[in-house]
């Protein structure tokens, strides 16, 4: 933002050296990028941060002069008068999308003699490196960067139907503005119509249907305000940045359009000549006032390790434009002017009590007490997820929390509940709230494959959004990952985690997958499992199904695991527990039992692990196996091996061999298993 020295002068008395209010801006803020002489005068180019809209004009940085120097802000206060007829007669104002535009105003002047602006007028917008073009253009430019609020002048004539509507744009409605290039615009944009057609692209540029020219006689002068991100998105999707556009985006003073548009119309009546009609027409709604926000006088001692007395927080903050509600011997509390949109709780007035008062008066070894802090057990169980699963070859992936409510049908792990959507999808149709993570992580894997990445195994933390009836959604953490790994090596990794956090994966178990559990068609109802822990249910894994596959345009096999992180974050051990090496060897015994084919591993291993007992070191699968002749119709055997070790000696064979056959007769009992010879 650049500012004229002689500009700046006329609202607030700059007696001090330029070094030392360009010194004091920066400190407080506006930061110093440059100053250039231009003939007489001075430009001065200061930073303006994005939350500080109101210092994109010249009143703006003349009020932090005031404030800071404590001098007297000379606003001007314009009064045109109105000696026509009722405006109202000449034009109606209309807003069909109050989200886009929430208030419209516009006031008539006729019979202007439009002509070039006075030498003081092209030389204060000149200094600013701005474009002189006639006495009402100029004006408008004029008023721009002397208060932020921008302006646009239409000619009356050439508004048709006596008729000002605010609506957002037809797709593939052409607009022609004032660069003489046509746009081709889509819902979203809010334009400025008369009863025909688009007459003005709304905050970002005006259309040359109906810009002021040397024939222009009389006026519509347009004050008004903008939503910020629609301006923002108008002006980028068409390369139209403009001094509007750009204050638009941040925000301007709701209660400031009035007073622009007096000023506007008191200037143009001045050097222009014409009738100012009575009255402004406008429509829409004016901000609903703000409430009230407390700084209490103890948080400054205590955040800023100085003490700045009750009488100079209060001055500070009414010098800023707050108005005062509460004063006691403890705390203060104030409304924030509206040209404040920054300043909306407690912090906030804290930073404007210290950079008024001066960083600079803030000791460097002042003694603030700090408060330890240290990372939540949540953080440090996460971090060993992440750190196991990275060093499985896993990479983490960042997905959006809304998908095609398509993905939310197809694989509904946690519930039953139709998905919470938003109002506006964040994606094309990705207006559902995901209940699992899993399509969200099958989506990357086909972006991934696409590319003709040769490995690609990934990892997600993040939450999913399960309704509840009358309550806000379970939004509850989850971890997923999608690999073209083995089932078995899925839930290697899973028992691995288990360990790396609850210390140990023999807590693990798991149950086939049933009908009824509701995993949609995603998943291959005989190749997906729950994982148990203590019998709660912790996760599932399993294998996309031939419809998953083609649902993501994936080449199989492709398996999948998602892990309910809570009952993780809330068993873990957090110290690490070391135990001695066994110094004694360990003894193997392979087992060949016989079951119907019905039983599956997953009602197996749990039998084993129990009956293994202490001495039981690891399992591992090896294989299944079927023959009719041999083993008999609708039967199979599975083969694995297990792994015994005592800490108290070697054992023995026959130690061994009873282990074993506990491990058969159990079996044998609930499973109707028979060794194999």
């Amino acid at each position: 933002m650049i500012i004229s020295k002689d500009w700046l002068s006329d609202y607030v008395d700059l007696a001090m050296p330029l070094d030392e209010l360009t010194e004091r801006l920066t400190l407080t803020g506006l930061n110093l990028e440059g100053v250039e002489n231009v003939g007489d005068d001075t430009a001065i180019d200061l930073e303006v941060t994005s939350n500080r809209p109101d210092c994109l004009g010249h009143i703006g940085v003349a009020r932090e002069v005031s404030v800071l120097w404590e001098r007297e802000l000379k606003k001007p206060d314009p009064q045109p008068k109105e000696t026509g007829p009722t405006a109202s007669s000449e034009i109606s104002v209309d807003i069909t999308c109050p989200e886009l535009c929430p208030r419209y105003t516009a006031r008539v002047i006729k019979g202007v003699k439009i002509g070039p602006s006075p030498a003081w007028l092209q030389k204060r917008l000149e200094s600013l490196g701005c474009a002189v073009i006639n006495n009402v253009v100029d004006i408008t430019n004029y008023v721009l960067f002397e208060c932020g609020q921008p302006l646009h002048a239409f000619d009356l004539a050439k508004l048709q139907g006596g008729k000002i509507i605010v609506r957002e744009a037809i797709e593939g409605e052409d607009f022609t503005a004032i660069d003489h290039k046509t746009y081709k615009l889509s819902p979203g944009t809010c334009v400025i119509a008369d009863a025909e057609r688009a007459v003005a692209l709304g905050g970002v540029m005006g259309g040359a249907d109906t810009e002021v020219s040397d024939d222009t006689i009389d006026l519509l002068i347009e004050a008004a305000d903008f939503d910020p991100l629609s301006i923002r998105t108008t002006a980028r999707a068409h390369h139209l940045h403009s001094p509007s556009s750009y204050r638009f985006e941040r925000g301007v003073d709701p209660e400031g359009l009035d007073w622009a548009s007096r000023r506007c119309c008191d200037l143009i009546l001045e050097l222009a000549g014409g009738t100012l009609y009575e009255g402004v027409v406008e429509a829409g709604s004016k901000t609903e006032p703000t409430g009230d926000i407390k700084l209490r006088f103890p948080q400054i001692l205590r955040l800023l390790g100085i003490e700045v007395p009750d009488a100079e927080v209060r001055k500070i903050l009414t010098n800023l434009g707050c108005t005062e509600t509460h004063c006691c011997d403890h705390c203060v509390k104030v409304i924030p002017p509206t040209w404040r949109a920054d300043l909306t709780r407690e912090a906030d007035l804290l930073e404007e009590v210290a950079r008024i008062h001066g960083y600079e008066k803030i000791p460097e070894d002042v003694g603030v007490r700090m408060a330890p802090s240290h990372r939540t057990r949540q953080d440090v169980v996460l971090e060993r997820i992440r750190h196991v699963l990275t060093a499985s070859g896993f990479d983490e992936a960042l997905t959006l929390s809304t998908v095609e409510p398509e993905w939310v049908e197809a694989h509904r792990p946690w519930t039953t509940e139709a998905p919470l959507v938003t109002s506006t999808p964040v994606l094309r149709r990705a207006n559902a709230l995901r209940q699992s993570v899993v399509p969200s992580l099958l989506g990357c894997r086909k972006t991934n494959v696409a590319m003709s990445n040769p490995v690609i195994e990934q990892f997600e933390i993040a939450r999913v959004y399960l309704p509840r009836a009358g309550q806000l959604p379970d939004e509850r953490l989850v971890l997923a990952i999608a690999s073209g790994r083995e089932l078995l090596e899925l839930k290697g990794v899973v028992e691995a985690l288990v360990d790396e956090t609850i210390g140990d994966a023999r807590d693990l178990t798991t149950k086939a997958q049933r009908p009824g559990d509701s995993h949609g068609t995603l998943l291959e109802p005989g190749r997906t499992a729950w994982f148990l822990l203590e019998d709660a249910q912790l996760g599932y894994g399993g294998e996309l199904s031939e419809a998953g596959l083609d649902m993501f345009d994936l080449r199989g096999p492709v398996t999948v695991a998602e892990i309910d992180l809570g009952p993780l974050v809330e068993s873990a051990e957090l110290i690490h527990r070391a135990e001695p090496l066994v110094n004694f060897p360990p003894m193997s015994r392979d087992l060949n039992v016989v079951f119907d084919d019905s039983v599956r591993w997953a009602d197996v291993e749990p039998i084993v692990t129990v009956e293994g007992g202490e001495l039981l070191e690891n399992i591992t699968f090896q294989e299944v196996y079927r023959d009719t002749e041999r083993l008999g119709k609708g039967k199979k055997s599975l083969l694995w091996s297990i792994t015994l070790r005592s800490p108290k000696g070697t054992l023995t064979s026959e130690q061994a061999d009873a282990v074993r056959d506990r491990i058969v007769a159990k079996l044998s009992k609930q499973l109707g298993g028979e060794l194999r010879a």
